[in-house]
């Protein structure tokens, strides 16, 4: 049986819409799959700090002395990637911040993207080392966005999970979110159609 890892990272909590659908991703999915183990890890309710010049020295090999700050870095990057890696299925919430994915979400990429340990330099290229990961986003928006050029959410995700070796990567939008209750429950009805067809792919893998 799948083990799933849902990463929540809006900072609207119970009035986020994202945050509404992993919550139904979750519910459907255990109902569906009795026993299962899903792992909700809430971006926004427990942040990631922010890498800066101190920080990014220790995502680095080195034989120099961490400060206590960096060590505590360090313990919690090899504690998100153990738990990246441990998981089958990713599910991600990203809502549209500013056409682009959240800070809080940005803050986690930072800290999981580590060379030598998630992707590695070869002579061929970049590798991702992170990989057989079914993963599934969950992005939000206020406006209409989808393949237009102000979506600058699908091809950066598309980018750096594949650089991270993530290549099995479904979008699934619920857009216009702010013209309105009746367009806002509509994309919601429609996302929570293709959570149902995603779980059901997950079952069948």
């Amino acid at each position: 049986m799948s083990k799933v890892l849902v990463l929540k990272s809006s900072i609207l909590a119970n009035f986020s819409q994202s945050n509404q659908l992993t919550d139904y991703f979750v519910a459907q999915y255990q109902a569906a799959n009795s026993g299962s183990q899903v792992t909700v890890r809430d971006l926004a309710a427990d942040p990631i700090p922010v890498l800066d010049g101190e920080l990014v020295g220790a995502m680095r090999p080195s034989d120099a002395a961490l400060t206590p700050r960096q060590e505590e870095a360090l313990a919690l990057s090899n504690t998100l990637i153990e738990e990246l890696q441990a998981h089958d299925v990713i599910v991600i919430a990203a809502p549209m911040y500013n056409f682009n994915i959240s800070t809080q979400l940005k803050n986690y990429f930072d800290l999981v993207a580590r060379a030598g340990v998630t992707f590695q330099y070869t002579e061929k290229g970049p590798e991702g080392l992170v990989k057989g990961k079914q993963v599934i986003v969950l992005t939000s928006r206020g406006g209409i966005h989808k393949d237009t050029p102000t979506d600058l959410v699908t091809p950066y995700l598309s980018l750096f999970l594949g650089f991270l070796g993530m290549t099995n990567v479904e979008f699934i939008f619920a857009e216009g979110i702010a013209y309105g209750p009746e367009v806002a429950a509509k994309a919601q009805t429609a996302a929570k159609e293709a959570i149902d067809a995603a779980i059901k792919q997950v079952a069948a893998a």
